[in-house]
């Protein structure tokens, strides 16, 4: 159950906790001996007979003091639960964003960014009122309840065993509200994640929106969600107005009446106590004082309960990525790659990859090229062990993939994808990545490297220049430069490069062929080309075709066979397979 997890936090500030509830304690009797003082004054004191100042300093410096004690009390207590539910929350989002970070890719295939990002924002800040607003409320109403109940018994026992039934009767309503609200809840929580969702989709594709002329579609989409998200509150404002508010307060109307009958009763058959009375009336305020803060916590609550379990519904995903395997820790040394039979599908149904095999020896370039769809892309998120092999074996020097540890891994194989990610930051934090055994001189000697000195060295800021959210400030080539040399400053073992120079101009092209030249030199490469210019002198070009290798071998030689290379070669230098 959602509210047991949720409670195991606390489990880590429990001491704090504890000293803060024995706060609350102390506070509640304070405030419920105040009417017992009021009320034993009026009976004994205020009377001609037992009336004198001492008795009126005694009790008005009692009460003074009580109310000093319960204030002092109180802002102890509830700042330290506040504190404490923030503590626990900081944790929470801590914890769901470690998660996030180690799911394997077949998870966010299937998840839009926007939902995820809902969850671990909103979602989380939906518990956090939980914890900040609900718990402590009940806490210190239920508290209170006990507390209002002993004072009763104390005046009239009676009476107090009438009351008692007050208690079934509000906690049958709470019970009614949550289960109808439940449902609705749930159905507004995901009309939020998908709107979140939808406005992610509309950010990052603005500028196709807008030069497709897709404004009007997309705000119908987001305003059909919204209304939706808009129908589901408007039915739980009903649901809390009806139930709620008006049946507490009818509740307390009859309560009252039932306690003023009570006393008239007992008139009948001698004197009523008018300490006691007020006492009485003064208990039932403070009675339904508490019942309407649970009340209108409630809305709160079952928020922050559908909320828990879609957190922890994310929590408890098992698509983890694909972990090392063995007690063994294999390095990679000389970076040769072996793909035996290998057979792959994202959706369990059709294999987008079908018994692939070939070999990179060390220092070798195997270039994979291919129309769109035949499997390139995937023989890469394999190797990279973003997905894990479950047909076939994927071998570095002779090693099974599953059995290298993740740090090996990405520090022995660079990474450079046709559309390069920058971080926020700068220029040098980009291409050392926080890694600190990367120095300054290592990152200029990189940049050079792969020719992106001279236009890093024209920023204003040089290697310090700002970088924006993912690089927003640099032209595509620019950002590909610094990618490039990002990866050599991690001096790895294997390139893999997924079109590499798809989005340099022809000049920055020839400068990084040139770079590239010297990057291949005693490491193995793995290329996926679309221009078929770029690998022709590639020592193995792999043809694949639906997810099979249909051809391979060098440039010359299958040009000579007059196959798909040859079709695909014509068309791209002529126009024309014929």
């Amino acid at each position: 159950m959602a509210i047991k997890r949720l409670l195991r936090y606390l489990k880590t500030y429990k001491k704090r906790f504890w000293i803060a509830f024995a706060a609350l304690l102390a506070a509640t009797g304070a405030d419920v001996v105040s009417p017992l003082i009021v009320s034993t004054f009026i009976d004994y004191h205020l009377v001609p007979r037992n009336f004198n100042r001492e008795s009126l300093l005694l009790f008005g410096g009692g009460y003074l003091l009580l109310q000093f004690i319960s204030a002092g009390l109180h802002y102890y207590q509830l700042l330290s639960f506040q504190t404490i539910a923030q503590w626990v929350i900081r944790q929470l989002r801590m914890d769901v964003f470690g998660k996030v970070q180690h799911l394997g890719l077949s998870f966010f295939d299937r998840i839009p960014d926007g939902s995820l990002v809902s969850r671990i924002t909103n979602d989380t800040e939906a518990v956090k009122d939980l914890y900040i607003n609900v718990l402590s409320s009940f806490m210190q109403n239920m508290v209170l309840l006990i507390g209002v109940f002993i004072a009763m018994f104390v005046l009239d026992v009676q009476l107090a065993l009438w009351c008692l039934f007050l208690l079934p009767v509000v906690f049958t309503i709470m019970q009614w509200y949550r289960r109808l609200s439940s449902k609705i809840y749930h159905i507004s929580r995901q009309k939020l994640s998908q709107m979140n969702a939808k406005l992610n989709e509309s950010i990052q594709g603005m500028n196709m929106i807008q030069s497709l002329r897709q404004e009007e579609r997309m705000r119908q989409e987001f305003g059909a969600l919204n209304h939706d998200h808009y129908r589901a509150a408007i039915k739980n404002l009903k649901l809390f107005a009806l139930m709620l508010r008006p049946a507490t307060q009818l509740l307390s109307v009859i309560t009252v009446v039932v306690v003023l009958n009570f006393f008239g009763f007992q008139s009948f058959t001698g004197a009523v106590k008018i300490g006691v009375l007020y006492g009485f009336l003064n208990l039932l305020d403070r009675i339904f004082e508490p019942i309407n803060q649970m009340m209108m916590r409630l809305s709160q609550l079952q928020q922050a309960i559908v909320s828990a379990e879609r957190v922890f519904e994310l929590l408890d995903r098992t698509e983890y990525a694909p972990q090392k395997q063995g007690d063994g820790n294999p390095v990679i040394t000389s970076g040769r790659i072996e793909f035996d039979n290998v057979s792959f599908s994202y959706d369990g149904r059709h294999d987008v990859l079908k018994n692939i095999s070939f070999v990179a020896e060390p220092g070798q370039t195997v270039a994979l090229v291919g129309h769109t769809g035949s499997g390139k892309s995937s023989i890469i998120n394999l190797l990279m062990r973003f997905y894990p092999v479950e047909r076939g074996t994927i071998k570095i020097d002779g090693q099974p993939l599953n059995s290298f540890d993740d740090k090996e891994l990405r520090a022995k194989i660079g990474l450079v994808l046709q559309d390069p990610f920058l971080f926020v930051g700068d220029v040098k934090s980009n291409i050392r990545l926080h890694n600190k055994s990367i120095s300054d001189e290592q990152v200029k000697e990189a940049a050079q490297f792969v020719q992106a000195a001279p236009f890093i060295e024209k920023l204003p800021g040089g290697y310090d220049e700002p970088v924006g959210e993912r690089g927003a400030t640099f032209s595509s080539g620019q950002r590909q430069l610094i990618s490039f040399a990002r990866t050599m400053a991690m001096n790895p073992k294997v390139l893999v490069l997924d079109e590499a120079t798809a989005s340099v101009d022809t000049e920055t092209e020839e400068a990084i062929q040139s770079a590239l030249e010297k990057m291949r030199k005693g490491r193995t490469t793995i290329a996926i080309a679309h221009r078929l210019s770029t690998i022709q002198d590639a020592d193995l070009i792999i043809v694949l075709h639906r997810g099979e290798i249909v051809e391979r071998g060098t440039h010359q030689e299958l040009l000579a066979k007059q196959g798909l290379y040859h079709k695909m070669y014509l068309l791209q230098a002529y126009g024309t397979a014929s």
